[in-house]
């Protein structure tokens, strides 16, 4: 049962209105583009940029090949001209209201229609409405774009200030920063409609938008609040109806908010993916003259109660969620961009991406600040798998202006942004930026440039007016109180100070940056890891799409590693758990490994360290071209080794080991909100599968927490001999098992042994793999096939049946028992 309650002064007047907002698509019309001051024109795609523009046309290589990056710089330092032209009939033109709609213009340009001046755009972020009745006429239109360059017109920008910012150009402008060149990413700073841009018809009235507002939810019923605004060219009564329920309403020309209750009756809750189905509830809020349709918006919302809860204790001050009242560990990554030329991912790759990370167990994805406030169809797919939400808005890694047009900018930036996302779900924290604060305290910054104290003063108080003022305000303004929680930068305090793992949030980068062993992640747990990784080489068949030429002095490899020294670092970790493959292929397969089991020793320390540290997000999730970096699924989509580790390690129940001083503990970790009881099982095999010593015992592990299950005193197990030994441990509940196998030395000194490995085809696209000696890191490959699993262990005698996307033809693989 649902009922709507609305209070608003009625009365009678007449209008006369005819016709339903209507929407049309200038992308498809035909587009054409050239370099200013150069007269030939090109087939231009839109959405599109100027990139896959020239790509297209052949007028350039395609950057991602080879070292062609290098070769492609100069298209960033000119401007490109977008034209085309469109027929307006006399009965579009009839309409009262017309707008042209740009959701997005990458990044300064210039528009005129008809050839008069129609906007300066400056935002890559904001939606353009200009109102264009008047500009249109009967019969052609022009429409054209000048695209100016936003590297020149960031250093022009920089000159005007008396000091420098760190980072330069790339903080003045209002564009994806990531397009300036990562440690990950290559440096191609676009320019294009890299959005749709459409006409938009109506008569009298539309709606703009509208906030439903979730005020208080019980398990018996659900206060929902829809704040709607709405245009009318006219003062009158109109008609609103939200679903089945009508009411009359008063307009006065302009825009209007109108506030409409709405009860929901026994409410299905929205959970996050593990704990429960993300039930959503979809509504048609309507706009009519008596029966006449004017307009419509379908808005979709999950009721759920989220609270961010920051209590001091004796370590220092928590920092969790709680979702519906239950706290949970947040498992996940952070989300980047995942193409250079954003036109090029469809609805599909979106929605892939966020299963994926569904798939590996994952219930939260960070969108990273130095990106874009990402396409709707990633906000759509996360709320239909229960994915959590940790949204930056977009800024990164810099500093940044305090003028007043640059605030001026960003606020109507974010405002559209929060309008956009404000009835998504999935968002559960709202920050206001990536590593800023920890920059200017900790990354040297200040003595770098040399700041006097003035300048110093100033650049924290522009800092201060737009992360500690400006966005909270807006949040305030636009979702109401007590609607949003907001976290002013990420981390709250630097990974070198003691507080940073008390308390707040924190990116711990000893591991990789400070070149400490992965042992360190056992050691560095705080309260919510937002942000650690370690890089992996991509497959094999990534290079091979990339450069012919498969050998370290290729400068296409190097092109594409963009870590100033991520290779020499990933060799220096290599060789400290790994022997060192000759041959480049086995290198591409070992560095993932390593990767994977880097990532593995910190995930699982902090599922281990559960109340205290309540959040694991690693970095990064995806690729935004074909590269070595950090990520667990590479620019194709495939999974490195790292992806099928995180999600053996983001499992609901895990059984993760922890050695110190010859003494290993058997943690259970269980984030079911019941008790996982069964029966215990602790086995000493060797790798041919004799077993030496085992010991059994019922056991379990409390629910929502990590406990410690038995411990083993490595002293006093018979016959130890830890090069050709591992313990398998098993906690069976009724037949639902939980596995975790721990070997005593790393990979390395491990003496394994030849192969002796079978495979049988079973119906099912299924594959079953035996063995009569382990084999470390069996790693499947086949063209155009995934594997449900891969980069396992085959225990010695114990059959593993693996199910494959298809049928498998060439199957190849690789083991670190044949590495050389």
């Amino acid at each position: 049962m649902r009922k709507l309650v609305v209070f608003l002064l009625l009365f009678s007047s007449s209008l006369s209105l005819f016709g339903q907002e209507t929407y049309r698509d200038l992308s498809t019309e035909n587009w054409q583009f050239h370099q200013e001051g150069k007269s030939e024109k090109y087939k231009a795609n839109v959405p599109g940029t100027v990139h896959t523009d020239l790509l297209q046309n052949n007028l350039i290589p395609d950057p991602f090949l080879e070292d062609n990056e290098v070769k492609l710089q100069w298209i960033e330092n000119e401007n490109w001209v977008y034209e085309t032209n469109f027929d307006i009939t006399n009965k579009e033109l009839q309409h009262q209201t017309i707008q042209l709609q740009f959701n997005g213009l990458d990044t300064y340009a210039t528009v005129y229609l008809n050839e008069t001046l129609l906007l300066d755009a400056n935002n890559m972020f904001r939606i353009w409405n200009i109102d264009v009745k008047n500009k249109l006429k009967k019969g052609n239109n022009s429409l054209k774009i000048i695209f100016y360059s936003a590297s020149r017109k960031g250093k022009d920008l920089a000159q005007q200030l008396p000091y420098t910012l760190p980072e330069k150009e790339r903080v003045f402008v209002r564009k994806a920063q990531y397009h300036f060149g990562w440690d990950w990413g290559p440096r191609l700073v676009t320019a294009g409609i890299y959005k749709k841009i459409q006409l938009h018809f109506s008569n009298h009235g539309y709606i703009e938008n509208c906030h439903i507002q979730q005020k208080k939810l019980t398990k018996e019923q659900a206060h929902l609040l829809f704040k709607t605004k709405i245009w009318s060219n006219k003062k009158g009564n109109f008609i609103v109806q939200i679903e089945n329920h009508k009411r009359e309403i008063r307009l006065e020309k302009g825009f209007n908010t109108l506030e409409f209750p709405y009860e929901i009756e026994e409410p299905k809750l929205w959970w996050c993916n593990g704990l429960g189905e993300p039930h959503l509830y979809h509504f048609t809020i309507q706009l009519y003259d008596k029966k006449k349709l004017l307009s419509e918006k379908k808005e979709t919302i999950g009721l759920r109660n989220i609270e961010w809860v920051q209590e001091k204790d004796n370590s220092g001050k928590s920092f969790y969620l709680k979702l519906n009242g239950i706290p949970v560990f947040m498992k996940g990554a952070n989300y980047i961009p995942p193409h250079s030329f954003l036109p090029e991912v469809s609805t599909e790759n979106y929605t892939n991406l966020v299963v994926q990370a569904k798939n590996a167990n994952m219930n939260m994805l960070r969108v990273w600040g130095g990106g874009v406030y990402a396409d709707d169809a990633f906000y759509n797919a996360c709320d239909a798998n229960g994915i959590l939400v940790w949204q930056d808005f977009m800024f990164a890694c810099a500093m940044y202006p305090g003028d007043t047009a640059f605030l001026n900018n960003v606020k109507a930036e974010i405002t559209d942004n929060i309008i956009r996302l404000q009835n998504h779900p999935s968002i559960a924290i709202w920050c206001g930026n990536n590593e800023n604060d920890e920059g200017w305290h900790n990354w040297g910054w200040q003595k770098q440039f040399n700041y006097s104290k003035e300048e110093k003063n100033q650049i924290w108080k522009d800092y201060e007016k737009l992360f500690h003022e400006l966005i909270p305000a807006t949040l305030n303004e636009t979702l109401g109180e007590n609607q949003y929680f907001y976290w002013p930068s990420s981390p709250s305090i630097g990974w070198g100070k003691k507080e940073s793992l008390t308390q707040g949030d924190s990116h711990y980068w000893g591991v990789w940056w400070g070149k400490e062993p992965f042992e360190m992640y056992t050691q560095k747990v705080g309260r919510f890891m937002s942000e650690y990784g370690f890089q992996g080489m991509p497959p094999l068949s990534t290079f091979k799409k990339f450069t012919t030429n498969l050998n370290w002095e290729n400068p296409s490899i190097k092109v594409h590693q963009k870590h100033p020294t991520g290779y020499e670092t990933i060799d220096e970790y290599l060789v400290r758990d790994y022997k060192k493959p000759s041959s480049f292929e086995e290198y591409v397969y070992v560095s993932q490994l390593l990767q994977a089991e880097g990532m593995k020793t910190a995930i699982e320390a902090h599922r281990r360290a559960m109340p205290y540290c309540m959040g694991s997000l690693y970095w990064q999730l995806n690729d935004c071209w074909p590269v070595t970096s950090w990520s667990s699924i590479d620019f194709y989509g495939n999974w490195k080794a790292f992806h099928y580790q995180a999600k053996r390690s983001f499992e609901r129940q895990l059984i993760s080991f922890e050695e110190k001083n010859n003494i290993v503990d058997i943690f259970g970790i269980n984030e079911d909100l019941s008790t996982f009881y069964g029966q215990l099982k602790i086995e000493l095999i060797d790798f041919f599968g004799r077993v030496y010593w085992q010991y059994e015992t019922s056991s379990f592990i409390h629910p929502n927490s990590s406990n410690i299950l038995n411990s083993i005193n490595l002293t006093t197990l018979p016959q130890l001999n830890p090069n050709h030994m591992f313990l398998k441990v098993t906690l069976d509940n009724s037949g639902q098992k939980k596995e975790g196998i721990y070997y005593f030395v790393k990979p390395k000194d491990l003496q394994l042994h030849q192969p002796d490995i079978r495979f049988e085809y079973l119906s099912n696209h299924q594959i079953k793999i035996t063995s009569t000696t382990l084999i470390k890191n069996l790693c499947l490959e086949a063209e155009d096939i995934f594997f449900e699993d891969n980069f396992f262990d085959v225990l010695p005698n114990e059959p593993k049946i693996i199910q494959a996307s298809k049928e498998i033809k060439d199957l190849k693989w690789y083991s670190l028992n044949t590495v050389q």
